[in-house]
């Protein structure tokens, strides 16, 4: 459970997505599509990651809308390759079959059990460690 200033958080980061404009979080959306699009075949990253990267810790939700408006966007964005926290399948939902997600993250190797990717710390590829922030 949350703690109050845990869902105080939520709540703001939450308003403060409904209020920005259409081209702000149009130009968040395709910053988040470059940083996926970045994402080495056979490895995964987190929403959080992404958001931290990106200067907005607290979006992880933001991230993860525009992972779902993903598969609309040419070119193609590896959304499959984008995890929770704990490299839980958390999107799966968002690929037409249930099992899409992870058919997609198998066929690059990435092992999964139970919805969950297999040692996910070890295939976790952190965007900060490999690319310059100034370039997103």
């Amino acid at each position: 459970m949350a703690t109050l200033a845990q869902q105080v958080t939520l709540h703001i980061t939450d308003l403060r997505t409904n209020l920005c404009t259409m081209e702000e979080r149009e130009s968040y959306y395709q910053r988040v599509y470059r940083v996926v699009r970045m994402i080495p075949e056979g490895r995964v990253t987190s929403y959080g990651a992404i958001a931290n990267f990106l200067g907005t810790g607290l979006s992880a939700r933001m991230v993860g809308y525009a992972m779902n408006n993903s598969h609309a966007q040419w070119p193609t964005v590896p959304a499959h390759r984008v995890l929770n926290r704990n490299g839980l399948l958390t999107g799966k939902m968002h690929f037409g079959h249930p099992d899409r997600m992870q058919t997609l993250l198998e066929q690059e190797g990435i092992p999964v059990e139970n919805d969950q990717v297999v040692d996910f710390r070890n295939r976790l590829w952190d965007p900060a460690l490999y690319l310059d922030p100034d370039h997103f």
